[in-house]
């Protein structure tokens, strides 16, 4: 008699051994700063049926941790409102059409001059080769702060259409499939027209459901109803597109951007990004279990040879794109390397392939290999190219920071810091300027100011700046780059100066609270206030009344953050947001 609890022993043991190898190589590999991507595979091709055996069920797996791919698109659609959808439109739909045409047609010439195979079948492997990793890219730009540079939505540009080309592709292997049960599929204009609807379709839902819908729900004040209804909103948009036979992850997309520009886009983002974190690294972990070592055994040179000829072509024609696209040498050679690794969807198009007996099972497996084996080099690739894809900096013109005796560091001489450190020097406090912006840098020598080149993020840097001896540190960097670890380190290495922080909004706050800083200010806290101000004074409204309402809404905004720093929730206190004018008068 079988034991009824074996299956559940199984399962958690499994869990336990995936999550241990995988937290152990992650936390390697970014140690060694080769990213979490290649700590995953590494891991899972480990732990798999073919080196140690510990854990069986890779294609199951699989099937499940694809969420993660769904969850991560969701998570790009609410960064994108329609507006900037069709700013970028030029970047996408053509840049990016050129990208996978070109790139595919090129992989397929590469594949028949490597194997001799028909043409059908070099088509059916060639253009999934023109895929980048979606999952290895954005977190990739994500971390080095440059999603949202010209360099990161370029990139992103070109991602998301090769998302959106999964369906065109799926159709093409359709039509050439030598299996006698498709023959009786759909053709593929009545593909195309499906997919046209459904996305018409999903876009008319997002506008007139999923609004009131999370209108209704935010509404409940609840933070467990909002994850649920969350997570409802991406699956059930995502399994409309699978019914219809069309790409999951671009029916999430299309609710990420209906999302985009409402209340909501924060909290949900909070809500879904520890689930797109834990599937997307399942993801990983299985397609490092599947790796057919085997094949690579076998044929070892041919892997190499052929994921190697893939990144160079790939590497070529994206760097020559961008430069007909206007982009100068180097950030065009830093995006043809950054996108010229195979991507994840080359699994799902190879199975197609196969299940169109245009490819036999060795030949997707030995493909999938190419696919991972192109992704394990990406981060080595952008580590080796560092120097040669930045920007030279002349020691003459663009001097590296010195300790010069200065009171006070400011780290980030934009806008925000400029302001800041004219305030410091018109007191008579002395300031060391330190930013990477090399243009910004020069404008600013044009005005009288001295700026020094370098990465204020750097411990060794801001010593070599006199940060030992500073009594304040300023960073006043765009965007929400400074970590709370970070802050620490610099704290234990400099603990005569005290800390301050340009903190993006009340998240970065949040994200901050326990960290060793004098003082953390909402970039855009005060100049709000003013304009309110202004708009106040423009109706009529008189003087002492523009006060109270002033000393009214920041005892509110304090006491809110004040709650929200104690638990850590960003819906604590709601209440306390003024939202009406009823609300404001129970606060009198």
């Amino acid at each position: 008699m079988s034991n009824p609890l074996h299956a559940p022993a199984t399962l958690l043991g499994d869990g336990v051994i995936l999550l241990g190898f995988g937290l152990f190589f992650v936390l390697l590999f970014r140690r060694l700063g080769l990213g979490a991507t290649l700590g995953y595979l590494v891991a899972g091709a480990l732990v798999g049926p073919q080196l140690l055996g510990l854990v069986h069920g890779g294609e199951a797996m699989l099937e499940i941790a694809e969420i993660g791919i769904v969850l991560l698109l969701f998570l790009v659609g609410l960064e994108l409102n329609p507006g900037r959808l069709w700013r970028m439109r030029q970047d996408i739909f053509g840049f990016g059409l050129l990208q996978v045409a070109l790139c595919g047609l090129a992989a397929a010439g590469l594949v028949w001059l490597a194997t001799r195979s028909s043409p059908a079948a070099c088509l059916a492997l060639g253009l999934p080769l023109a895929l980048s990793s979606t999952a290895q890219v954005l977190p990739l730009l994500q971390s080095a702060g440059r999603l949202r540079t010209p360099f990161g939505e370029r990139a992103f540009s070109i991602l998301l259409f090769q998302d959106l080309s999964i369906v065109p592709l799926i159709t093409i292997v359709a039509t050439m499939s030598r299996n006698p049960a498709d023959a009786g599929g759909p053709p593929g204009w009545q593909v195309a027209l499906s997919t046209v609807g459904a996305i018409v379709g999903l876009i008319v839902a997002g506008r007139f459901l999923l609004r009131p819908f999370f209108r209704l729900i935010g509404n409940l004040g609840e933070r467990e109803m909002f994850v649920f209804a969350g997570l409802f909103t991406v699956i059930a948009s995502a399994a409309v597109m699978e019914l219809l036979g069309l790409s999951a992850a671009l029916g999430a997309f299309i609710a990420g951007v209906m999302l985009a520009d409402t209340p909501y886009r924060h909290e949900l983002e909070a809500d879904v990004e520890p689930f797109r974190s834990i599937l997307l690294g399942l993801f990983f972990l299985a397609v490092g279990m599947m790796l057919d070592l085997h094949a690579i055994a076998e044929r070892p040179l041919f892997v190499a040879a052929m994921a190697l000829a893939l990144i160079a072509v790939k590497a070529g024609l994206i760097t020559g794109l961008a430069v007909a696209f206007r982009m100068a040498w180097r950030p065009a050679l830093g995006l043809g390397l950054l996108l010229s690794q195979g991507g994840e969807f080359g699994f799902v198009l190879f199975a197609q392939a196969q299940r169109a007996f245009l490819i036999a099972p060795e030949a997707a497996s030995l493909f999938g290999a190419i696919v991972t084996l192109s992704m394990a080099t990406t981060p080595f690739l952008m580590m080796a190219t560092k120097g040669l894809r930045s920007e030279p900096v002349s020691e003459e013109e663009r001097d590296g920071p010195e300790a010069d005796g200065a009171n006070a560091i400011i780290v980030g001489y934009g806008r925000f810091g400029q302001t800041v450190a004219q305030m410091l020097i018109a007191q008579g406090i002395a300031v060391t300027l330190i930013d990477t912006d090399i243009e910004m840098i020069d404008v600013a020598g044009s005005f009288g100011a001295k700026v020094y080149y370098g990465d204020g993020t750097r411990l060794d840097l801001l010593r070599q700046a006199g940060a030992a001896d500073a009594e304040i540190i300023l960073f006043c960097t765009d965007g929400d780059q400074i970590e709370p670890e970070f802050l620490e380190g610099v704290h234990e290495a400099f603990p005569k100066a005290a800390i301050f922080v340009r903190a993006f909004d009340r998240r970065a706050l949040l994200k901050l609270r326990d960290a060793p800083v004098a003082g953390a200010v909402r970039e855009v806290l005060d100049s709000a206030v003013r304009m309110a101000r202004m708009a106040m004074a423009k109706v009529g409204v008189d003087e002492a009344e523009i006060d109270r309402t002033e000393d009214l809404y920041r005892a509110r905004d304090r006491e809110r953050l004040k709650a929200q720093l104690e638990t850590g929730d960003l819906r604590a206190r709601i209440d306390r947001m003024i939202t009406a004018p009823e609300a404001a008068a129970e606060g009198e």
